[in-house]
Protein backbone atom coordinates (compact mmCIF):
# COMPACT_ATOMS: atom_id res chain seq x y z
CA UNK A 1 0.00 0.00 0.00
CA UNK A 2 2.77 2.42 0.92
CA UNK A 3 4.61 1.72 -2.34
CA UNK A 4 1.49 2.80 -4.22
CA UNK A 5 1.42 6.07 -2.28
CA UNK A 6 -1.49 5.20 0.00
CA UNK A 7 -1.51 5.94 3.71
CA UNK A 8 -2.80 2.92 5.55
CA UNK A 9 -3.76 1.62 8.94
CA UNK A 10 -4.40 -1.89 10.18
CA UNK A 11 -6.39 -3.49 12.96
CA UNK A 12 -6.02 -7.00 14.34
CA UNK A 13 -9.67 -7.94 14.77
CA UNK A 14 -13.16 -7.04 13.69
CA UNK A 15 -14.12 -5.46 17.01
CA UNK A 16 -11.43 -2.80 16.59
CA UNK A 17 -12.41 -2.00 13.00
CA UNK A 18 -15.57 0.08 13.36
CA UNK A 19 -14.30 2.46 16.04
CA UNK A 20 -11.13 3.02 13.98
CA UNK A 21 -13.11 3.54 10.77
CA UNK A 22 -15.39 6.04 12.50
CA UNK A 23 -12.40 7.87 13.97
CA UNK A 24 -10.22 8.02 10.83
CA UNK A 25 -12.96 8.14 8.16
CA UNK A 26 -10.80 6.53 5.45
CA UNK A 27 -11.45 6.76 1.71
CA UNK A 28 -11.40 2.96 1.46
CA UNK A 29 -11.56 -0.05 3.79
CA UNK A 30 -9.91 -3.29 2.65
CA UNK A 31 -11.89 -5.80 4.62
CA UNK A 32 -11.33 -9.54 5.06
CA UNK A 33 -14.50 -11.57 5.47
CA UNK A 34 -12.97 -13.82 8.14
CA UNK A 35 -11.98 -11.73 11.16
CA UNK A 36 -11.90 -12.57 14.87
CA UNK A 37 -14.71 -11.16 17.01
CA UNK A 38 -16.74 -9.59 14.17
CA UNK A 39 -16.99 -10.68 10.54
CA UNK A 40 -16.17 -8.51 7.59
CA UNK A 41 -19.80 -8.84 6.50
CA UNK A 42 -20.96 -7.34 9.81
CA UNK A 43 -18.47 -4.50 9.51
CA UNK A 44 -19.47 -3.78 5.92
CA UNK A 45 -23.14 -3.70 6.87
CA UNK A 46 -22.41 -1.37 9.81
CA UNK A 47 -20.45 0.99 7.56
CA UNK A 48 -23.37 1.13 5.12
CA UNK A 49 -25.89 1.80 7.90
CA UNK A 50 -23.87 4.77 9.21
CA UNK A 51 -24.70 7.96 7.27
CA UNK A 52 -21.42 9.54 8.39
CA UNK A 53 -19.53 6.80 6.52
CA UNK A 54 -21.57 6.97 3.30
CA UNK A 55 -18.54 7.98 1.21
CA UNK A 56 -16.25 5.22 2.46
CA UNK A 57 -15.52 2.60 -0.21
CA UNK A 58 -15.37 -1.04 0.88
CA UNK A 59 -13.27 -3.67 -0.88
CA UNK A 60 -13.85 -7.12 0.57
CA UNK A 61 -11.60 -10.13 0.23
CA UNK A 62 -11.87 -13.78 1.16
CA UNK A 63 -10.22 -17.12 0.63
CA UNK A 64 -13.70 -18.55 0.14
CA UNK A 65 -14.12 -17.09 -3.33
CA UNK A 66 -17.45 -18.62 -4.22
CA UNK A 67 -20.08 -16.71 -6.17
CA UNK A 68 -22.33 -16.86 -3.08
CA UNK A 69 -19.70 -15.13 -0.93
CA UNK A 70 -19.22 -12.46 -3.60
CA UNK A 71 -22.97 -11.83 -3.94
CA UNK A 72 -23.37 -11.62 -0.17
CA UNK A 73 -20.59 -9.03 0.14
CA UNK A 74 -21.93 -6.92 -2.72
CA UNK A 75 -25.50 -7.20 -1.38
CA UNK A 76 -24.31 -5.85 1.98
CA UNK A 77 -22.85 -2.82 0.23
CA UNK A 78 -19.27 -3.71 -0.68
CA UNK A 79 -17.98 -1.75 -3.68
CA UNK A 80 -15.72 -4.57 -4.79
CA UNK A 81 -14.75 -8.12 -3.93
CA UNK A 82 -11.55 -10.05 -4.59
CA UNK A 83 -10.69 -13.67 -3.85
CA UNK A 84 -7.51 -14.76 -2.11
CA UNK A 85 -4.95 -15.58 -3.18
CA UNK A 86 -4.82 -12.62 -5.53
CA UNK A 87 -2.12 -11.00 -7.59
CA UNK A 88 -0.90 -7.64 -6.32
CA UNK A 89 -1.78 -6.19 -9.73
CA UNK A 90 -5.41 -7.21 -9.18
CA UNK A 91 -5.43 -5.47 -5.79
CA UNK A 92 -3.79 -2.33 -7.22
CA UNK A 93 -6.28 -2.26 -10.10
CA UNK A 94 -9.23 -2.54 -7.72
CA UNK A 95 -7.84 0.17 -5.45
CA UNK A 96 -7.41 2.52 -8.41
CA UNK A 97 -10.88 1.72 -9.72
CA UNK A 98 -12.49 2.48 -6.37
CA UNK A 99 -10.43 5.55 -5.52
CA UNK A 100 -10.43 7.28 -8.90
CA UNK A 101 -13.16 9.93 -9.02
CA UNK A 102 -15.74 9.41 -11.74
CA UNK A 103 -15.85 12.08 -14.41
Amino acid sequence: MAREGYDHDRVANGAEALPRIRHTHPDLVLLDVMLPEMSGYEICQSIRLDPDLAGVKVLMMTARGSAIERRKGLALGADGFISKPFELKELRDELRRLLTPET
